[in-house]
């Protein structure tokens, strides 16, 4: 089955704000910081209907301090290469809700997706490109990782667009 693309819905921010919540509540001072990202961040924009989360911790390894926590709330541990975050996924009766990407606070792969983030959020013509180039990809692929690599040329050449200081190449 392709890849799912629906349009924008104002309850993914709700949704975003309540699992955050759980999250705070059960991972405590280990969750430094809790970000929506991903297109369900940016109001307007179609996504697949599964909120990102990023968590940036103090530390990836060991993973101890927050994988079993997560793993209390019922979210999978998903083997991620690159080794630069770890990827986490929960699901309820058959349908996934979240994705938790975890970083290292103040690292590279933090700040790459909040500044993409912020910046599709503040610039309607990148937003529009960027779901264009989505929806053109999504019913060629329905394996998930194979349509986020297919978008992958596009976000780097966004994000060397955005450039400055904010980006780390």
């Amino acid at each position: 089955m392709p890849i799912a693309i629906v349009d924008y819905d104002p309850e993914w921010p709700r949704r975003y704000e309540a699992e955050a919540k759980r999250l705070r509540a059960k991972l405590g001072p280990v969750a430094l910081r809790l970000e929506h990202v991903g297109s369900t961040a940016v109001p307007g924009l179609r996504a697949k209907d599964i909120v990102d989360i990023q968590l940036s911790v103090a530390a990836l390894e060991p993973m101890q301090p927050y994988r079993a926590p997560l793993e209390r709330l019922a979210y999978e541990y998903v083997v991620t290469e690159p080794e630069d975050h770890r990827f986490f996924r929960l699901e309820r009766a058959g349908r996934r809700l979240f994705h938790l990407h975890v970083c290292q606070a103040e690292g590279e792969w933090e700040r790459r997706h909040i500044v993409f983030r912020d910046h599709l959020r503040s610039h309607p013509e990148a937003a529009a490109a960027y779901e264009r180039h989505k929806l053109e990809l999504a019913p060629h692929f329905d394996i998930a990782n194979d349509y986020a690599e297919a978008k992958d040329p596009f976000i780097r050449r966004l994000e060397r667009e955005i450039g400055g200081s904010q980006m780390v190449e």
